[in-house]
């Protein structure tokens, strides 16, 4: 059995989140090698919605009461939609490029649970020139220790990804700004 339970019967816990949010902000390599192949999208799911949840409720505090349901709602479609798209890029970089098959549970899996602590942080005014690094540094690591990449690998990965996505948003700018 690991140290880092995910609860009975699969279910998941307000421990394994604290567990996992101290077991990523002290040992990450530690915590990716222990973290149970049984974890799902499910229970990351939740994981990164109490987090955005937390990432919303902070960053809300100095919006204007009229606008205040408007941008917590996009704040929170933001922190979970960006999970749910560079997991899929990645999963598609990950099969297209590199041609590892890790289930997209698990890859989704390692992609939440790192947004989901960074996100505890991400809300402080400029912080997101360190958690941004810092996410794509604990992804690398729970892509080589949890899913078995090489550190080659999730280099590519990361880098494609990212760069996938940076042109996507650079080919709106001209349909945006007309």
């Amino acid at each position: 059995m690991t140290s880092f339970e995910i609860g009975r019967m699969g279910k998941f816990t307000m421990h394994f989140y604290v567990q996992a949010v101290f077991g990523i902000l002290g040992r990450p390599r530690k915590f990716f090698n222990e973290l149970p192949l049984t974890i799902g999208i499910k229970e990351s799911l939740i994981f990164l919605v109490m987090s955005a949840l937390f990432f919303c409720a902070a960053s809300l505090m100095n919006i204007r009461q009229h606008t205040f349901y408007l941008m917590g709602g996009i704040y929170l479609f933001n922190a979970v939609g960006m999970v749910f798209i560079m997991a899929g890029l990645g999963y598609l970089v990950m099969t297209l490029s590199i041609g590892k098959k890790v289930p997209f549970a698990r890859l989704f899996s390692i992609y939440a649970i790192c947004s989901g602590v960074t996100l505890l942080v991400s809300w402080v005014p400029y912080f997101i020139l360190f958690t941004e690094p810092w996410k794509w540094y604990l992804i690398g690591t729970g892509l080589t220790k949890g899913c078995g990449l090489k550190i080659k690998e999730a280099a590519v990965m990361i880098a494609l990804s990212l760069a996938i996505w940076i042109l996507f948003y650079w080919s709106l700018i001209p349909i945006i700004t007309r």
